[in-house]
């Protein structure tokens, strides 16, 4: 079965998907809600898979599922039943995996250029698994400012994270973690089921230390000895910081390096928004790459059309190889 693994064996780097929520708006879809882009799963799943089969298109060897906010108990607000909350959450998974398949069979009348589609590993579907300061909906994954303790944490995700392990994800992506806590508590969660093999990503508010206050490198050493973490990452995060903190994760583990910075505008709770200035993106790919990040995509306000520019770096590298 394809893995983060076996891609690296073969190329040089994997592609990652870009944004979800803040596509979709921009396609039309409104976000403002406690759900944010969950709410597409039961509102508009066509839009959900098209934005899935787009990313593929562009050149993502990995796109992740639309669950990030998705909860049983986010669902259960809305008047959903707790056994239809537990069917929306592996919908996500079958959503990005129909897509691929979609994709995959029918690539060759894709309007990618054919100097991405000539060579490319066979893609992967990503469950997402959301921060608790998601299902809190108040912005608070961009400060760790809950104080749920590590057992609390355990105990938020692991429905969740059985409930899209059913659907056989072929990995979980957990990410825009702000805290080293909720890191170690998606960890004990992920040891009841031992063939589960997940990327850690964390949200950072500098070069050193995460939105909560952690030290990056103290997160790397300890995921470095974690069995079922196949890569540990940022996301999020502000490009300015980016390449900084793959060096400082670097240097506390052997692990690919995942990273998926958003534009560095800043995330306004109250009306669920990005605001400020965007930073240059696609001009710092390549430096991400050089700095040691091994699987590179796009966070919030990123589009298929950045996604490309990465595919394209992913192929330049492997004929070079």
């Amino acid at each position: 079965m394809a893995s983060i693994t076996s891609i690296l064996r073969e190329f040089p780097l994997v592609v990652l998907d870009g944004a979800f929520g803040t596509e979709i708006a921009r396609r039309g879809f409104d976000t403002r809600d406690d759900l944010w882009a969950a709410k597409a799963l039961f509102e508009k799943p066509e839009l959900v898979k098209a934005v899935h089969r787009d990313y593929f298109e562009a050149g993502a060897d990995v796109c992740t599922s639309a669950s990030y906010q998705a909860t049983v108990k986010g669902f259960e607000a809305k008047g959903f039943t707790r056994s239809q909350a537990a069917e929306l959450i592996r919908l996500s998974v079958r959503l990005v995996q129909e897509a691929r398949e979609e994709f995959w069979e029918n690539r060759q009348r894709y309007s990618i250029t054919s100097a991405l589609n000539e060579r490319r590993p066979y893609p992967l579907a990503a469950a997402s698994v959301g921060p608790y300061g998601a299902y809190l909906a108040d912005g608070s994954e961009y400060t760790g400012s809950y104080s749920a303790d590590r057992h609390e944490l355990a105990d938020f995700h692991e429905e969740r994270l059985a409930l899209l392990l059913e659907a056989k994800p072929d990995i979980l992506a957990c990410e825009t973690l702000p805290l080293f806590r909720e890191a170690e508590a998606i960890l004990d969660d992920l040891k009841k089921h031992p063939k589960a093999q997940a990327w850690i990503s964390f949200t950072c508010k500098d070069a050193r230390y995460t939105c909560g206050g952690d030290k990056i490198a103290d997160c790397a050493r300890f995921l470095d000895r974690e069995p079922q973490v196949a890569a540990i990452g940022v996301n999020c995060t502000a490009p300015e910081f980016v390449a900084d903190l793959i060096r400082e994760i670097r240097t506390h583990t052997e692990k690919p390096v995942a990273v998926y910075p958003n534009l560095g505008e800043t995330y306004d709770a109250a009306d669920k928004d990005w605001k400020g200035e965007s930073q240059p993106f696609s001009v710092c790919v390549k430096s991400w790459y050089e700095a040691g990040a091994r699987l590179i995509g796009g966070c919030c306000r990123t589009t298929p059309e950045d996604i490309k520019g990465i595919a394209a770096l992913r192929q330049d590298l492997f004929k070079q190889s």
